[in-house]
This record gives structure tokens, C-alpha cells and sequence, in this order.
């Protein structure tokens, strides 16, 4: 297994696409903290690109990794190799290899110019966004065999969790303002990794006040010790279990 997940990790940190991730993100961060005099609005800023470029270029590039290693795939297979081992060093190359590449391109100018708790856990959430969405992409790339409806679906888990999802819960707080549902947007809020990291950094750069009294029941939610683990189990969860579906599916699909 570790000699697979290595192979995997080589071929993708060769890869350009990868590289040229990498590279985006490091200028965008120079770019951000060299305008922004205050640290915590240069976080805030960078925040609203890593919420979207990281879930789309995880999702896509993964999906798209998984087609074209259809042929190794199956010669793995054909091996006297567990199907678990085989699907598992790929979810584990894919999702450190990312991993990596966000660290480097996002992580060192946030130690050069944010040193503190919040720029770490910017780092940790985004590294668990890299995870989550390599986990969706294993699952839809074996679900479906059609390479082109693969990336479809691929973008719209990006597009749902990214932009329809919010817009969702903008219309049920319209459409029920009259009534106290904001610990039931807790819950709601929940369904979505995206929007989790999103509020773990806004009450981390005590951005909460923001968001109006939703923000002061996240705040008391998320912001004590409980909600915090809780929250953090559930972004676990969001990277175990979409994988888990992913296995299955694989140890039963005839290659």
C-alpha cells in the first residue's frame, strides 16, 4: 500500500496541473497580504478564494486522475492486490498530494505574514476541503463510467456546495423569518464542509458580529469546545464516508 500511494503521490506532484495550482495559489496570497495592510482582512480575502478554488480544482482534478488511470487501475486488479489497498493508495495519494500543494502554495505566506492559531486553521481547513472533495470525486468517478458525466456531476457537487447551497439557506431564512430557526441552520449548516470552514474562520477572525444574531448562535455553537469537536468530527465524517461509498462500489463493479 505505501509503495502505491507513493507512486501516486510522484505522478501527481509531476504533474503540471498540480504545479500550476500550486503556484496560483502561493501569488494570489503574496498578492492578497502585500495589499492588505491588516492581516486579518488579508485572511478574510484569501479565505473567499480558498473556499472556491480548492473544492473545484480537488473535485475536477481527481475526477479526471481517476478516468485516465482506468488502464493502471485494472492491472492492478488483475494483480494478487486487495481492491481495498488498490482504491485506498489512491484516495491517499490524490488527497496528500493536494494537501501538499495547497501547504506550500497557501501555507508559507500565511506563516510569513499571519504566524498565528487562525492562519494554521486556515491551513487545516483547507487541507480537510482538499480531502473532502478528493472522497466526492473518488465516489462519483466509480459510480458513474461515462468520463464526460463524471465531470459533469463532478461540477455540480462544486456548484452546489459552493454557491446553490448558500443560496438555499438564504431563502428559507427569508421564507421563515418570522419563526427562531437559527439553531436549526446549525444543523443545516452542517450538510455543507464548504460553509463549515467558512464560519470556523470568520468566529476565528471574530468576523461573527457580521452575520447578525445567526452569527451570535454560531458563535455560541461552534466557538465553545463541544461545537468545535463536533464540527471538526463532522468534517471527519465528510471524508470517511463518501470514501467508504466509494469502496463499495469499487469492490463489487465488474472492470
Amino acid at each position: 500500500m505505501k509503495k502505491m500511494t507513493r507512486y501516486v503521490m510522484a505522478d501527481i506532484l509531476r504533474n503540471r496541473i498540480v504545479i500550476a495550482y500550486m503556484l496560483f495559489l502561493m501569488v494570489i496570497s503574496f498578492s492578497i497580504f502585500s495589499l492588505e495592510d491588516n492581516t486579518s482582512k488579508g485572511l478574510l480575502s484569501l479565505l473567499n478564494i480558498v473556499l472556491l478554488i480548492v473544492p473545484l480544482v480537488s473535485l475536477i482534478f481527481s475526477t479526471i486522475y481517476v478516468y485516465n488511470s482506468a488502464e493502471f487501475i485494472e492491472l492492478l486488479v488483475s494483480q494478487p492486490v486487495k481492491r481495498k489497498v488498490i482504491w485506498t493508495s489512491l484516495f491517499c495519494g490524490l488527497a496528500v498530494a493536494l494537501c501538499l500543494a495547497f501547504i506550500v502554495g497557501v501555507g508559507i505566506p500565511v506563516l510569513i505574514y499571519a504566524p498565528g492559531v487562525t492562519g494554521w486553521i486556515m491551513m487545516a481547513c483547507g487541507c480537510l476541503l482538499s480531502a473532502v472533495f478528493v472522497s466526492l470525486a473518488l465516489w462519483g468517478a466509480v459510480k458513474i463510467r461515462d468520463k464526460a458525466k463524471g465531470i459533469g456531476l463532478a461540477i455540480m457537487i462544486w456548484l452546489l456546495f459552493t454557491l446553490l447551497f448558500d443560496g438555499l439557506i438564504l431563502w428559507l431564512l427569508f421564507q421563515f423569518a418570522d419563526y427562531p430557526i437559527e439553531n436549526g441552520m446549525v444543523a443545516v449548516i452542517s450538510l455543507n464542509p464548504v460553509d463549515l470552514c467558512r464560519i470556523f474562520m470568520l468566529l476565528f477572525l471574530d468576523m461573527s458580529a457580521l452575520m447578525g444574531y445567526t452569527g451570535a448562535v454560531f458563535k455560541q455553537f461552534f466557538g465553545s469546545v463541544l461545537g468545535m469537536i463536533v464540527s471538526c468530527m463532522i468534517m471527519v465524517l465528510w471524508v470517511i464516508i463518501p470514501f467508504l461509498l466509494s469502496l463499495r462500489i469499487f469492490n463489487r463493479k465488474d472492470l
